[in-house]
């Protein structure tokens, strides 16, 4: 439990850091991965802006295993189009009266919108993460991911379908914030604007482990614009597949900032 006092007193330091707003009013309608269901939305963050993200994520699968997880993310808007960022997630599993706790991994990862929404066509972008193996429960091996996101709006109505594939030694993953040998996701949301509100259902499809099943989780959740630059979201998740969480919590806190004199102006946030 040492390393999850360690990030909360990081958390607050970050949080309290003397910093101008990002102008992120909008920014409960930007998805991110796992935040709060696995399918995330094809825009990355405003350009010069940071995003530090703060969720704690809890499941208990068919196997009897129970995993809490802190997982700290730090993202920053390198071009217009594009982010870059990494997670650290803490993590303490509990299997079979056996309890371990300690760093799961690092990653890092690359956000690049090909393009915003035309008349005929939906917001396209591409990813790629790399998980390393840091940390007591991080795995085994270097894992790399490729992801495709479209999204595609109706008025206040959002559909959006991500797929992935990864590459490298996938023969025992980490505890939490694993990179997948591969996934297919399809969500569906709904803004409303005047309550600063989003409400999404997911379906989300992967395999994990080498030789490993196929996993099936019905994800829902939701985005509320607390103040104009925090977030929070909470997401509920249950297992379609025989493997899987039984059950599956999120809870997460988003605050949008930048540096004083790095942001020249508002930014136009990442709406389609």
């Amino acid at each position: 439990m040492k390393y999850l006092s360690a990030t909360a007193v990081a958390a607050a330091a970050i949080l309290h850091w003397h910093a101008t707003p990002a102008w992120a009013q909008v920014d409960y309608r930007n998805l991110d991965d796992d935040r709060p269901t696995p399918t995330e939305d094809a825009y990355p963050i405003e350009r010069y802006a940071f995003e530090f993200i703060l969720p704690y994520h809890g499941e208990h699968d068919a196997g009897g295993e129970t995993v809490h997880a802190l997982t700290p993310e730090l993202g920053f808007g390198i071009l217009r189009n594009a982010q870059l960022g990494f997670k650290l997630p803490l993590a303490v599993q509990d299997a079979s009266n056996n309890t371990d706790a300690g760093i799961a991994g690092l990653r890092i990862f690359a956000l690049y919108n090909l393009t915003t929404e035309t008349q005929h066509w939906p917001g396209l972008a591409l990813r790629a993460d790399a998980g390393f193996p840091v940390g007591s429960l991080a795995g085994d091996g270097v894992q790399v991911g490729f992801k495709g996101i479209a999204t595609r709006s109706w008025g206040r109505s959002r559909i959006h379908l991500n797929g992935s594939y990864g590459v490298g030694d996938f023969t025992q993953p980490s505890t939490s914030e694993n990179i997948s040998r591969w996934s297919a996701g399809l969500a569906a949301d709904y803004t409303f604007f005047r309550q600063s509100l989003l409400v999404i259902a997911d379906v989300d499809s992967r395999q994990t482990a080498a030789s490993g099943p196929t996993t099936v989780v019905l994800s829902a959740g939701i985005r509320h614009q607390w103040k104009p630059t925090l977030v929070l979201d909470l997401g509920l998740a249950r297992r379609l597949s025989s493997s899987g969480p039984d059950f599956a919590l999120t809870i997460g806190v988003t605050h949008a900032f930048a540096l004083a004199g790095l942001m020249p102006g508002p930014s136009r946030g990442r709406l389609p």
